[in-house]
């Protein structure tokens, strides 16, 4: 999507260190299952002006987390396409219940003893 967007530079954050460090080539492997992998990453590394890739460790990334959850319990018939998920992110703290204060006519140093 991003090299359909003509986008030049991209940050890349991950909660696998093994292929961030891999990607970032600071690690090698001879993994036959991870080497199509990351060959096939450093030929779309190519089309772009700059990559960066970052790892955040999974206990910071809760919503990539709850996303793969949610993905993962919806059975799709068509294995080749998912319906994409729409997340709003609100300016605003939202509340689950709104509690009225209560009037307290008694002078601010009452319940200090």
């Amino acid at each position: 999507m991003a090299i359909d967007m003509n986008v030049q530079e991209l940050l890349v954050i991950g909660d696998s260190a093994l292929l961030i460090h891999l990607v970032r080539e600071e690690w090698a492997t001879k993994n036959p299952k991870i080497l199509p992998y990351l060959h096939h990453v450093q030929e779309l590394k190519k089309k772009f002006m700059k990559t960066e890739f970052q790892h955040v460790p999974r206990v910071q990334n809760e919503f990539a987390d709850a996303l793969a959850t949610v993905s993962s319990m919806i059975n799709h018939l068509d294995k080749n396409f998912i319906d994409p998920i729409l997340v709003k992110i609100h300016d605003q703290l939202a509340y689950c219940a709104h509690v009225e204060e209560e009037a307290d006519v008694k002078p601010w140093f009452y319940d200090i003893k």
